[in-house]
Parts: C-alpha cells; sequence; structure tokens
C-alpha cells in the first residue's frame, strides 16, 4: 500500500485550497462548504463517530450472551482486519473522488449507465438511512443512559420504560444536538473546536474508566478479578442456534463499533487536501478504535462480578450494572453522568456527518425537495434546511417508543447493515469495471488493491446475511428481528421515490451531466494546472 502523486493532476506548486476548488468543480460542484476542519479535528470526529469502547460498552449484554469473549476480543480481531481492508479500499476511492455524496457517486462514475445510475442511486439511499438510524441509535443509547441514572438511585423505578417519557427524553436530546450543529457553523472554528474537545474528552474519559475499574476491583477486599481463563477463553451461547451461527451473530457487537467510518467522506469538502487526508483519518480511526476498543474489553471482562446479574441488569444496561457493582453508587453515578455527556458530544459528530450526506444528496437531486433541501444559508454557514429536515425525521423515529419496542430495536439495529452495504457496493463495482478504471489519486493500493477488495466484498456479504438473523432459532414476535423488514420497507419507499422523482433528477441538477463529462476530461488532461 503506499500514497503517490499522480504528476497529471496534482502539482505541489498550487494554493492548496485553489487545488480543493478544481477537484470539486470536476466533479460538477462549487465550494459551498468552508474547510473549518483540519486534519486533527477530522479525526476527532471520526474517532468519536466510531465511539468504539463507549458502543462495545452500551451493547455489553449482546457479545456476552452471544459467543461471550470469545466473540468479543477475537471476533474484534477479526472485524478488525477485514473492517482495515474496507476503510482503505474506501480511501482509495475516496481520494479518487473526493466527494460528500461519498459511496454513491463513486458507484454511478465507475458504472456510468443508466443501470449504474439507478445502483447509485439506492447506494445514497442505503448510505443516507444508515446513518440516520444511526444517529438515531445514538440519541437512543443515550436516552436509556439518561432514565437509567434514575434506576441506579431506585432500581424499582418503572419508569425508565415509560413510552412518553422516553419518547420526550430522546426528541429533547435529537432537538439539542441539531441546534448545536447550527449553531457551531457559525463562527468558523466553532464545530471543529467542539469536535476537538469531545475527542480529548472521549480519549481522557477512556483512561478514567479503564483505571477507575482496575483500582476499584484492586482494592476493595470484597472484589476480584476474573482469571485470564474467562477473560480470554470463555465462550457462552444463550442463543439456542449452533454455535458456528452464534460465532458470525456475536460480530455484530464488534461490526457495530467500528461502523461509520464513512464520517471523513461525507465531511471531505470541509477538509484540506482530502485527497491525501482523507484515507489516512479513514484508516487511523478504524485502527484507533479497534485498539481502544479491545483495551476497554479486557478490562471490563477482568472486572466483572457476576456475569449473569450484568447481563439482566434492573436498569436493563449492563455497564451500568458493571460499575454499580465495582465502584459502587455514588462514584459510579458520577462516572456514568460523564459517560453521557460524552455520548452526547458524540451525537454532535454523529449527526454533523449525517447531515453532510443528507445535503450531498439533496444537492445531487435525489431527495424530495431537493432544490429548497441542498440551500446553505449564507447567515448560519450551513445546511440548516437539511439539519432541520433531518432532525424531524429522526425524532419521528421516537415515535415508535410510544407503540412497538422492538420495531425501534430494529431500525436502530439496522444502521450497520444498511451502512455496512453501502461500504461494499462502489468496492464490488470496482471490481466488476476494473481497478484501471479508478480515476488518478494521491492513495493507491497497488498490487494490494485486488486482495484487500475481495476482502472486503466477502465480509460485508457474510456479515450482512448473518446480522439479519433473530437472536434465537425459534423467537417468539417480541424477541424477533425486524431489521429486514425495516430494510425491506427502506427499499420500496427510495425505490417508489426513484419513479417518482429521482429518474429524472438525480445527479441532472444544474448541468451535472455537462459538469461530470468535463470532470473526465480534466482528469485526463495531460496539461499542468
Amino acid at each position: 500500500m503506499d500514497e503517490e502523486q499522480n504528476p497529471k493532476s496534482f502539482k505541489p506548486s498550487v494554493n492548496q485550497s485553489v487545488q480543493d476548488a478544481h477537484d470539486l468543480a470536476e466533479m460538477g460542484h462549487t465550494q459551498a462548504l468552508s474547510r473549518k476542519f483540519d486534519l486533527w479535528s477530522m479525526l476527532a470526529l471520526a474517532f468519536c463517530v466510531l465511539g468504539t469502547y463507549s458502543t462495545f460498552a452500551q451493547d455489553l449484554s449482546s457479545g456476552l450472551t452471544n459467543g461471550g469473549v470469545i466473540t468479543i476480543l477475537w471476533g474484534l480481531c477479526l472485524v478488525t482486519v477485514c473492517n482495515l481492508c474496507v476503510a482503505v479500499s474506501l480511501g482509495e476511492l475516496a481520494s479518487a473522488m473526493p466527494t460528500a455524496l461519498g459511496q454513491a457517486y463513486w458507484v454511478f462514475r465507475l458504472w456510468d449507465s443508466p443501470t449504474g445510475r439507478f445502483a447509485s442511486y439506492m447506494c445514497a439511499w442505503i448510505n443516507t438511512f444508515g446513518w440516520w438510524t444511526l444517529t438515531a441509535s445514538q440519541v437512543a443509547f443515550m436516552t436509556e443512559f439518561l432514565l437509567g441514572m434514575k434506576v441506579m438511585f431506585e432500581p424499582t423505578w418503572t419508569g425508565a420504560g415509560t413510552g412518553w417519557l422516553e419518547f420526550l427524553v430522546y426528541v429533547g436530546c435529537v432537538f439539542l444536538l441539531t441546534a448545536i450543529n447550527v449553531v457551531g457553523c457559525r463562527q468558523e472554528k466553532t464545530l471543529p473546536w467542539i469536535n476537538n474537545f469531545v475527542g480529548v474528552w472521549f480519549t481522557g474519559l477512556f483512561v478514567v474508566l479503564s483505571l477507575a475499574l482496575l483500582i476499584s476491583v484492586g482494592t476493595k477486599p470484597n472484589l476480584s478479578f476474573q482469571p485470564a481463563s474467562f477473560t480470554f477463553g470463555t465462550w457462552i451461547n444463550q442463543t439456542g442456534w449452533s454455535d458456528g451461527v452464534v460465532w458470525f451473530v456475536g460480530l455484530v457487537q464488534a461490526a457495530y463499533g467500528l461502523t461509520a467510518f464513512d464520517a471523513v467522506i461525507h465531511m471531505v469538502e470541509e477538509i484540506p487536501a482530502p485527497r491525501r487526508n482523507a484515507p489516512r483519518v479513514i484508516w487511523l480511526a478504524v485502527l484507533l478504535g479497534a485498539v481502544t476498543g479491545f483495551i476497554f474489553m479486557v478490562v471490563c471482562l477482568f472486572c466483572i462480578q457476576n456475569v449473569d446479574r450484568v447481563i439482566d441488569s434492573p436498569s436493563g444496561l449492563p455497564f451500568i450494572e458493571l460499575m454499580l457493582e465495582t465502584i459502587g453508587l455514588k462514584g459510579g453515578a458520577t462516572l456514568i453522568a460523564l459517560f453521557i455527556f460524552n455520548g452526547l458530544g458524540q451525537g454532535i459528530s454523529v449527526l454533523t456527518t449525517a447531515s453532510r450526506l443528507t445535503w450531498g444528496f439533496a444537492r445531487d437531486g435525489g431527495l424530495p425537495w431537493s432544490r429548497y433541501l441542498a440551500h446553505v444559508d449564507p447567515t448560519w454557514k450551513a445546511p440548516v434546511r437539511s439539519l432541520w429536515a433531518q432532525g424531524v425525521l429522526i425524532a419521528l423515529v421516537g415515535v415508535l417508543y410510544l407503540f412497538a419496542s422492538t420495531v425501534l430495536e430494529a431500525i436502530l439495529s439496522v444502521s450497520t447493515i444498511a451502512l455496512t452495504i453501502s461500504y461494499g457496493l462502489p468496492i464490488a463495482v470496482l471490481l466488476i469495471v476494473g481497478r484501471d478504471k479508478l480515476p488518478p489519486s494521491q492513495f493507491r493500493l497497488g498490487r494490494w488493491g485486488k486482495p484487500v477488495n475481495w476482502v472486503s466484498i466477502i465480509y460485508c456479504s457474510i456479515t450482512t446475511v448473518f446480522f439479519f438473523f433473530p437472536g434465537s432459532p425459534k423467537p417468539a414476535p417480541s424477541d424477533m428481528n425486524y431489521a429486514i423488514a425495516v430494510f425491506g420497507v427502506m427499499l420500496v419507499v427510495s425505490v417508489g421515490f426513484w419513479f417518482v422523482q429521482g429518474s429524472r433528477t438525480y445527479l441532472k441538477t444544474e448541468d451535472a451531466i455537462a459538469q461530470m463529462m468535463l470532470a473526465q476530461r480534466l482528469e485526463n488532461d495531460p496539461r499542468e494546472d
């Protein structure tokens, strides 16, 4: 794997901001958003969006019941290797074609035909839906933790499962995160500063939580560490599936914690030198997330006192139970409060990324009312209409708290599936049309390209199938995995929009076809810029 400079398109003598605007113009777009993020603030955003160690903490019971520590730790190692292959594959594409629409644009650019345009449209819907549901899942997790704080002090309190209360807290969080994103763009450095702060806080909290757990268990006479045989080698299967199936189903925790590394792809129009910086941020975020996630899970597994009670905790949140049985009520509540504060900060980063994808999709004519949603407010210096429209859609998901919690859980879990499919589609198209069709870029996989791409496709295909499996072979209606139904509804809606509007407007706004023809001509132009 290597980074290379193509002499036709990339000249060190050219001012970088001019080069970035030129690259964007080649793809039919003007520089509507300022490049306010530098390499470190974008890495902080990507690291926090992944939120690997905190995601593992939130979803601890899933890993413990679907294979136990074998899938939690060693499944994470496998998922890390595969996700790094996916990450560098997408990084190569991002370096060649840096645009906020990301995967969907790459599909169309590589597969330039009516069928390719439809495939690109479906990819855009799947990717956008994945980010909407990912944002909803982050908000839902914080809703559960906010209400779970009350259960820490009153274990018999039943309000945490009250639909209308969950809905109100959920909507309040969505409104707060959306408002911060709108206001944060008014000043050039505000949103990057927020991401830097959240990144530092996120890293610092990782150290504090790990030390607090280790010190508490190590110093309290009534507590003891689990043996290494448990921490590194215990297999737990409480599902009814065969061990082989559980191994793959159990990977969902690791996959969820390492999904959404395409955040930087949808923010490339707000960072300098995206052809060089975007690939670096993508694979660095995955690597940092995997390392911190592995270390934190080792700490948690060593410190667990009662596995059964952690799995079936009164609050429904295993990590809260772990904090209570090791650190105690007051110390645990303080750390959980810091954990929630950090989670809301992560939500800001997730919502920022989702909004840029929504805006990019609207700009290319893919959404209803695209012309209205593609507007960038000159006062707030942000796609305010897309932000609030997206906020309303995500808030509406919370209505399901009032009716069917199982459907809500399916909507939240389908985010991993949707994002994984959106990663696999452009990589598959690249392999089908041939890697020689890839435009010039500063980040190339070279001879490793085809093997890495194939590993990515195999991983995305296998995990997508198994992540649709229910929790047991013969589930009750309340235990069904409705993710496939939710995903199917999304596909039906997107196909419907294609026939109503998308077939006429997608990638055809503002002379986009002529601009993309210009892009292809400029990519092959041997003259210096």
